[in-house]
C-alpha cells in the first residue's frame, strides 16, 4: 500500500490521472454548479452583513451544519423582504465553489419566510423595534382636516380600489384627486409606495402641481404575503415622516399592516377611507339649512324682544313737547332776571366805591406823614450809628491793653516753662535707666534666647541639642544646650555651654 503522504515521485506510475489544483478546484467547482445549479435550503439566517457594494453576505445553518450564502446586489434590490439574523427562511439559489479559500457556498436569488408563524413572529419584533423608536406616538401624527381641498391617493391604477374610493367620493363631496401609481404588492412595490409618500410630501405649497391636504394609501383584500410591501420598514418610515396626514386603508377589516401604526388614521377598507377623508355634502348642506333656518328664528326673536322694549320705553318716556315748552319758559324767566341783574349789580358797586372812597385819605397827607416818619427814622439811625462807633472804639483799646499784657507774660513764663520741662525729662531719662536689665547684665547675669531671638526664663524649655545664644552686657555668645537639671538630682551634670 502507497504512503499517502510520500512525495509524487516516490509513487510508482499507474493509470490513475494527475490534476493540478486548479484542474481538481476547476472540476469540483463544475461539478457542484451542475449537481445544485437549483436547490431550495431552509434554515436560519446567522451572521447577516450588507456590504458597502450592496451585496449581502450571511450563513444559513440548522443544529447541524452551517452553509455561507452570498446575494449579489442586483438581486439584493429585489428579495421582497429584509434578512435580519435569527430569521428563518427558505432560500432559494445555486451552490457554488470559491477555489482560493476551498470553500463552497450557495448563491442566494430569493428569500422567503419559514411559515407563517415565522413571517409573524418578523413582523412583530419589527412593530415592537419601531416602536420603541416612537414611530407610532399619537404625538407625531398630523390631525385630518375637515375638507381637503386636495386628495392623494396611493394605490394601484388598475385595481378596484382606486374605483371605490373615486366613487365614494363624488358620492358625499367630490373634491379635486391626484392619483401616485404605485405596484401594491411583489418586488419593488414597498419602494414605489415609499417613494409616492414621499413625492407627496415634496410638492410645494402653490407650485403647479398642487400640494394634497390629505393622503390614502390604499389597497384590497390579500394573504399576509400578498400585504408584506405596507409591512416594509421603508413604508413605515416613509408613513412616520409624512407631515400631510395620510390614511391607511389596507386590505380588510381583519387585515393590520404595519403603516396602520404610523399613519394618522386607520380605516378598515379603502371605501372608509374616503369616508373618513371628507363629508358627506348632503348633509352639511341640510346642516346649514338647519343651522340657517335656526339663525333667522333666533334673529326674529331678537328683533320682537328689541321691539317690546323699544315700545315699553316710548310710554316710559313724557312728551317731547311739553319738555321743550317747560324748557322755553324756564328760558324766558333766565333771561329776564339777567337783564334785571346787571343794573342792579353797577348800582351797587357803585355805591360800594364811594364809601371805600370817603375812607381814604388824600395823597398829600399821606406823602406828608410818610415823609416826617422817614426823618425821625434817619435821625434815630445817625444817633444809633454815632453811639456804636464810640462803644466799639473804646472796647478796643480795653481788648489791646489786655493783649499787651498777656504778651508779657507769656514771655516772662516761657523760660521757666521750658527750664521745668527739662528737668522732668532728665528725671525720668535716670529713672529708666536704673529699670533697665542691662544694669543688671552688668552685675554677671546673662539673658538666655532661644533660635528665634525670644528669652527663655525655664530650663525646662530648653531641649537638649537646642542652639541658644547667651547675651552679656558686653556681647551675645552662641551655645548649645545639654540635657536640662532638675531640681534634687546632685547626680546629674549641669547643661553645658559650648
Amino acid at each position: 500500500m502507497n504512503d499517502p503522504v510520500s512525495p509524487p515521485a516516490s509513487r510508482p506510475a499507474g493509470n490513475v490521472p494527475e490534476y493540478s489544483v486548479s484542474e481538481l478546484a476547476g472540476t469540483l467547482r463544475r461539478t457542484v454548479e451542475e449537481k445544485f445549479a437549483f436547490v431550495r435550503v431552509r434554515g436560519e439566517i446567522s451572521g447577516f452583513k450588507r456590504h458597502s457594494s450592496g451585496h449581502l453576505y450571511f450563513a444559513l445553518k440548522d443544529a447541524e451544519a452551517v452553509l455561507d450564502a452570498v446575494c449579489w446586489r442586483g438581486q439584493a434590490a429585489r428579495l421582497g423582504l429584509a434578512p435580519e439574523d435569527g430569521m428563518e427562511v427558505i432560500a432559494t439559489g445555486r451552490l457554488t465553489t470559491y477555489p482560493g479559500r476551498s470553500k463552497y457556498q450557495m448563491v442566494v436569488e430569493r428569500i422567503d419566510l419559514a411559515g407563517r408563524g415565522a413571517l409573524l413572529k418578523m413582523l412583530e419584533d419589527r412593530r415592537l423595534r419601531l416602536a420603541g423608536e416612537g414611530l407610532f406616538e399619537a404625538a407625531r401624527k398630523p390631525a385630518l382636516p375637515f375638507l381637503p381641498e386636495v386628495i392623494g391617493i396611493v394605490t394601484s391604477p388598475t385595481g378596484a380600489v382606486i374605483r371605490d374610493i373615486l366613487h365614494r367620493l363624488a358620492e358625499r363631496f367630490p373634491r379635486r384627486v391626484l392619483l401616485w401609481p404605485v405596484a401594491v404588492q411583489g418586488e419593488g412595490a414597498a419602494g414605489q409606495i415609499a417613494a409616492a409618500i414621499r413625492g407627496f410630501n415634496a410638492l410645494p405649497v402653490g407650485g403647479a402641481v398642487p400640494r394634497p391636504d390629505v393622503l390614502i394609501v390604499a389597497r384590497g383584500g390579500g394573504s399576509l404575503e400578498d400585504l408584506m410591501a405596507f409591512n416594509e420598514e421603508e413604508v413605515v418610515r416613509a408613513a412616520a415622516a409624512s407631515t400631510i396626514p395620510l390614511i391607511s386603508a389596507v386590505g380588510h377589516e381583519t387585515d393590520t399592516t404595519l403603516i396602520d401604526f404610523a399613519a394618522a388614521l386607520r380605516a378598515p377598507t379603502p371605501t372608509a377611507a374616503a369616508e373618513k377623508a371628507v363629508p358627506v355634502r348632503a348633509e352639511l348642506l341640510a346642516g346649514l339649512a338647519e343651522l340657517g333656518g335656526r339663525l333667522t328664528g333666533a334673529t326674529q326673536r331678537r328683533l320682537g324682544d328689541l321691539r317690546q322694549r323699544l315700545g315699553a320705553l316710548f310710554r316710559a318716556l313724557p312728551d317731547p313737547r311739553r319738555r321743550l315748552d317747560e324748557a322755553a319758559l324756564r328760558l324766558e324767566d333766565r333771561a329776564e332776571r339777567l337783564r334785571n341783574a346787571l343794573p342792579n349789580l353797577l348800582s351797587r358797586r357803585g355805591a360800594e366805591l364811594e364809601l371805600l372812597a370817603g375812607r381814604l385819605r388824600h395823597p398829600r397827607e399821606r406823602l406828608a406823614a410818610e415823609s416826617h416818619r422817614l426823618a425821625l427814622l434817619a435821625t434815630r439811625l445817625e444817633h444809633g450809628w454815632a453811639q456804636a462807633r464810640s462803644t466799639e472804639a473804646a472796647r478796643l483799646d480795653r481788648e489791646s491793653l489786655r493783649l499787651e499784657q498777656n504778651v508779657g507774660r507769656l514771655t516772662a513764663a516761657l523760660p521757666r516753662l521750658l527750664a521745668e520741662r527739662a528737668a522732668r525729662v532728665e528725671t525720668a531719662a535716670r529713672l529708666l535707666e536704673s529699670y533697665s536689665y542691662r544694669n543688671v547684665l552688668a552685675r554677671g547675669f546673662v539673658v538666655v534666647h532661644d533660635a528665634a531671638g525670644q528669652p527663655i526664663s525655664s530650663a525646662a524649655a530648653i531641649a537638649p541639642g537646642a542652639a541658644l545664644a547667651l547675651e552679656f552686657s558686653d556681647g551675645t555668645v552662641a551655645a548649645t544646650a545639654s540635657r536640662p537639671r532638675r531640681k534634687g538630682d546632685d547626680n546629674q551634670r549641669q547643661p553645658t555651654l559650648l
